[in-house]
Parts: structure tokens; C-alpha cells; sequence
């Protein structure tokens, strides 16, 4: 690659996007493949689509309006899930075809070329302005506070959450806080990597991650690791080859799933202290046993 091509404005916002999008998705995607609920990466950009395409309808700046129906979207799946004793997951589906349903009602809806629709269905990183930066910004600054600040806290939810709302952890605001953070993580990627692929730069470097180690504290890292370098690297790629940026991105991101599985220490077996740790976590997080508050704060 040319290097006075760093010299361009275009490159440097799409370098900085690459990193805020990897770093926040892969955050947000560590939290979704914990839980087990990888599909609300797919319903979270649907919505995030939705409200962007009533935002072009209407004429106005579509990032407001991607940000409150992902956001929408988390409001309902949490508190849903509770109040109707559904599975996560159930939830996830129900609002997923809703908000799969008003995607193509505003679709049909826009007159003459859609071709506003198509670039937020695809994505465009060369293409992202200012202010995509700025909510992509707040939103990785925003992620990376609440894991410094109450890193155990989350730990203990996605560990095991009726367990930590037993100790007195605030468990039901946390997860709908997690809901929350993944739904403004996808609206604020929507414009650099699209709605259809960014489920796969939220799922695949965490998935990644989760083949190197067993624990959150190495994960989580990991995993923004393995985002900034699918981002970067598409970004090169699509420079070098001239092929569009978002589908080399997840390409990259898959490829890097395959190399660290094939890679992973864990095919060669625990070691006695992992297995060790791995008894304490299964006993802690899955039999249920109590654990007590100050193990958290520990």
C-alpha cells in the first residue's frame, strides 16, 4: 500500500472508524456470546436499518433515529423476556421479524433510487463523516468505562445471573444495561459496516477470543485485538484489490476465527490448574452454589 494514501482525510476517518467499530463490536460481541443470545446481533442491526431507513424517508439524519430504534429494540427484548417468561432468545425472534418487517415497509416506501438504502445495508468505512466518528467514540468510551468500573459486576451477571441477583447484585438493570450498550454499539457501526454485516465483526472476533483463553479478563482484550485487526486489515485489503471494504472486513474476521481455532491450546486439553479453575467456575457459575458478594469485589 501506498503510504501517502495516509495523507487522505477519507483514509484516516475510515483508520479511526476501523478502530473505534472494532474495538466497540468486539467489546459488545464478548457480552452477546457469553450470554448465549448471539441472534440479537442480527435483530439489533435490523433495527438499527429500520430506524436509519425512516430517518432517509423522512429526510432527516438517520443515525438519531438507527440509535432509538436499537435502542428501542433492547428496552423490549429484556423486560419482555422477564414479563413473559420467554427464553431470551424466544424475544429476540419475535422482535427480529418486527423489525425485519419495518425495514422493507420503509423500503417500499422510498421514492425513486434506493441507493441511500443499499449503502447502509452494505456499509461504506471509506465513506464515514465526523460525526459517524464522534457516536462511534462516545459509544467505545462509554463501553470501556463500564468494563473498568463494574468489570466484576458483569462478570458475576453473565456468569451466572440469578446467582449474582441472589448476592444483591443489581443483575436485571445490568443485563438490560448489556442490552442497551450492544444495540448503540450496532447503531453507531450502521453507517461504516452495514446492516448486514456487522453481526458478523460482533460475533466473530469474540468467538475468536474465546478460542485463546477461558478467562473474561484475557477475552475481552482478545477480542477488540482481533476487531481492530479485521478492520484494519479489510480496510488494506480493499484498498490493494479494489473490492468492497465490509465484506473483506467480516471475510478477515472469519478467517481469523479459523486460525485461532485451529490454533487453540484448548485442542491440546486442560492443563491441571485450568482444570482446576474450570471445576471452580462450573461449580460457582452452573450448579448454582452461593457465592458471596465480597468474592465479586474481590
Amino acid at each position: 500500500m501506498d503510504a501517502s494514501i495516509f495523507h487522505y482525510a477519507f483514509m484516516q476517518k475510515a483508520l479511526l472508524a476501523g478502530f473505534l467499530g472494532g474495538v466497540s463490536c468486539a467489546l459488545a460481541g464478548v457480552v452477546v456470546v457469553t450470554m448465549r443470545i448471539t441472534a440479537i446481533g442480527t435483530c439489533m442491526a435490523h433495527a438499527a436499518f429500520a430506524g436509519a431507513l425512516l430517518g432517509i424517508l423522512l429526510g432527516i439524519d438517520p443515525t438519531p433515529l438507527a440509535f432509538a430504534f436499537s435502542l428501542g429494540a433492547a428496552g423490549i427484548i429484556g423486560p419482555l423476556a422477564d414479563r413473559a417468561d420467554f427464553a431470551p432468545e424466544t424475544v429476540v425472534g419475535i422482535v427480529f421479524s418486527a423489525m425485519l418487517g419495518l425495514a422493507f415497509l420503509f423500503v417500499g416506501l422510498l421514492p425513486g433510487p434506493r441507493t441511500a438504502a443499499l449503502n447502509l445495508f452494505w456499509g461504506n468505512i471509506l465513506t464515514v463523516g465526523w460525526h459517524d466518528i464522534a457516536y462511534m467514540g462516545g459509544t467505545t468510551l462509554v463501553l470501556l468505562a463500564a468494563l473498568a468500573l463494574f468489570f466484576k459486576e458483569i462478570q458475576a451477571v453473565l456468569c451466572h445471573r440469578a446467582t449474582a441477583l441472589a448476592v444483591g447484585i443489581p443483575a436485571t438493570a445490568i443485563f438490560n444495561a448489556m442490552l442497551f450498550a450492544t444495540g448503540a454499539t450496532v447503531a453507531a457501526s450502521l453507517q461504516s459496516i452495514g446492516g448486514l454485516l456487522i453481526f458478523s465483526l460482533i460475533i466473530n472476533p469474540a468467538a475468536a477470543a474465546y478460542q485463546l483463553s477461558y478467562s473474561l479478563k484475557h477475552i475481552f482484550p482478545l477480542a477488540a485485538l482481533f476487531g481492530v485487526a479485521s478492520c484494519w486489515g479489510g480496510l488494506a485489503l480493499s484498498y490493494a484489490f479494489d473490492i468492497p471494504s465490509g465484506a473483506v472486513i467480516v471475510m478477515l474476521s472469519t478467517a481469523l476465527f479459523i486460525a485461532c481455532t485451529i490454533l487453540s491450546p484448548k485442542k491440546r486439553g486442560l492443563s491441571h490448574r485450568e482444570r482446576l479453575s474450570l471445576t471452580f467456575s462450573r461449580t460457582v457459575c452452573t450448579a448454582g452454589e452461593p457465592i458471596r458478594r465480597d468474592h465479586v469485589h474481590r
